[in-house]
């Protein structure tokens, strides 16, 4: 899928050197070098108008944020969004996210997020799911040990799809739940935009964390411990 370059969008987008690097390629590698400190880094893959992140930044000051969005028409929303709140800890990569690779170096993310994906519900389609174990090979080499990705959807299909390839990835699946909104991981979630439209709908959603498969291994290792005790 190629970006849709609308006249003048790049031109406006160039008005932003901070919050949309063009060249951020350059970057790969030395991120903390352009945010100019050392915080973690964590990564929306989809970022639409940006309320999520927008929110998470003005949250968290000490971790350095990342939108990643292919639509401009969308993408530019949320960049004057984080404008308006002043944000520094925050910048939006305007990509197609099958080219996350080029932009960040092997265990530069702690944090991935992806927020009600396209379920892309035919079965043909599957290797275009942002969970398809292809992509989850891709944010798996990105992601320090110790990093996690954290899944929400409102679609229980591509739901249990996820929870399957990122058990076939050896990810470690954490706080898995079928409602969110009636559980105990609620607090402190930050809602989308989709989100709170869902919500408000009455709709379920469903969330869980998938860690660095190094955890899994490391999981193992001590129970295998344990039992020789």
């Amino acid at each position: 899928m190629r970006l849709r370059k609308k006249p003048g969008v790049r031109e406006a987008m160039a008005t932003y050197p901070k919050l949309v690097p063009l060249n951020g390629e350059e970057y790969k590698g030395k991120w903390n070098s352009f945010f100019g400190n050392d915080n973690p880094i964590h990564v929306e893959l989809g970022t639409g108008k940006g309320n999520f992140i927008t929110t998470l930044a003005e949250q968290n000051p000490d971790i350095n944020y990342f939108g990643v969005e292919l639509y401009e028409e969308v993408l530019i929303r949320a960049v004057k969004k984080a404008e308006a709140k002043e944000l520094n800890n925050l910048s939006f990569l305007w990509i197609n996210i099958q080219d996350i690779e080029k932009y960040f170096a092997p265990g530069e993310v702690d944090k991935f997020y992806l927020n009600f994906s396209d379920p892309w519900p035919k079965k043909r389609h599957a290797r275009r799911r942002l969970t398809h174990s292809e992509f989850l090979a891709k944010y798996k080499g990105l992601l320090k040990p110790e990093g996690v990705i954290q899944l929400k959807t409102d679609n229980e299909g591509l739901f249990q799809f996820s929870l399957n390839q990122f058990a076939q990835e050896l990810f470690l699946l954490k706080e898995i739940t079928f409602d969110l909104h009636n559980s105990e991981y609620v607090e402190g979630n930050v809602m989308t935009e989709y989100e709170a439209k869902f919500v408000g709908q009455g709709m379920k959603i469903f969330r869980c964390i998938a860690a660095h498969p190094a955890q899994l291994a490391a999981k193992i290792e001590e129970q295998k411990s344990r039992s020789s005790v």
